[in-house]
């Protein structure tokens, strides 16, 4: 059992069970698309608040609800599941972050509640069971279609972001979906879950994220101007994704090529902020 699930660190207990990864780099990823809109200091603050306010209810929501699934696979390294916080805590905890992020998205106008309220929604439904479903990337494509316009919805006057912008956030959304629950497809099976990925198999989920990778560095490449910076994240984005496809047929998809797939996803990150 890690420092983070010991009894004496009851905060960072529940901060562990944030995903603290996955919510730190949404986090960022809204300052870096903030910054790049031109969203002025004071509503740049605010927007990624509420950001982390809501990534850390979707975070704490998942684990809360998964823990006793958790606990029967071992996964005692998770708080809730090796006992470090109770699931009644940090769910009461998700949802007082959830209602903190929908209030601190009010100053930034009407357009940000809706997108957010709705971002929330879809993420905790899939905590809540969707996971379990043939649909369970809908959320995954909806909440992160919807991310680059948190930005835009912050400007004075707000406005949604271009459709490529969109467009590569949903092909980042269903990647991470796809190549995240790679990792755990044996464990989810024990315990009932039967999404998308589970479906299709580890191959096939690599594939496709792959391919929604490259559909996304596309999209950003021919919707904005040619530069040699953009140019040069496109190349480096379609190669990582050619080859996390290729290297999965290569050798039993494992660490090295879920590695690869999310490095091809962050480089699309980049390079949707960098446009």
């Amino acid at each position: 059992m890690t420092d983070s699930v010991t009894p004496r660190s009851p905060l960072r207990a529940l901060w562990g069970a944030t995903h603290p990864g996955p919510t730190l780099v949404v986090t960022v990823l809204s300052l870096a698309l903030g910054i790049a809109a031109g969203v002025e200091p004071w509503r740049l603050a605010v927007l990624v608040a509420a950001v982390f306010a809501g990534q850390v209810s979707v975070g704490l929501s998942n684990d809360a609800i998964d823990g006793a699934r958790d606990a029967a696979v071992g996964r005692t390294d998770k708080p809730i599941a090796g006992g470090a916080v109770t699931p009644e805590r940090a769910l009461a905890v998700a949802v007082a972050s959830a209602i903190l992020a929908v209030v601190l998205s009010l100053p930034l106008g009407p357009g940000l509640v809706a997108a957010h309220a709705v971002a929330l929604a879809s993420a905790w439904a899939y905590n809540a069971g969707l996971k379990s479903t043939p649909v369970s990337i809908a959320p995954f494509v909806l909440s992160f279609g919807l991310f680059p316009s948190f930005a835009t919805l912050s400007l004075s006057p707000p406005m949604l972001a271009a459709w490529w912008a969109s467009l590569a956030g949903a092909a980042l959304g269903a990647a991470v979906h796809l190549t995240n629950v790679v990792r755990d497809l044996d464990d989810d099976r024990r315990t009932g879950v039967r999404g998308l990925p589970h479906r299709l198999g580890a191959r096939r989920s690599v594939v496709l994220a792959a391919v929604g990778i490259a559909a996304g560095a596309l999209a950003v490449f021919f919707g904005t101007d040619a530069t040699a910076l953009g140019v040069a994240f496109f190349v480096a984005v379609l190669a990582l994704a050619v080859g996390a496809a290729v290297l999965v047929f290569v050798r039993p998809p494992g660490r090295a090529v879920f590695q690869l797939t999310m490095l091809a996803a962050l480089v699309l990150a980049a390079q949707l902020v960098a446009a």
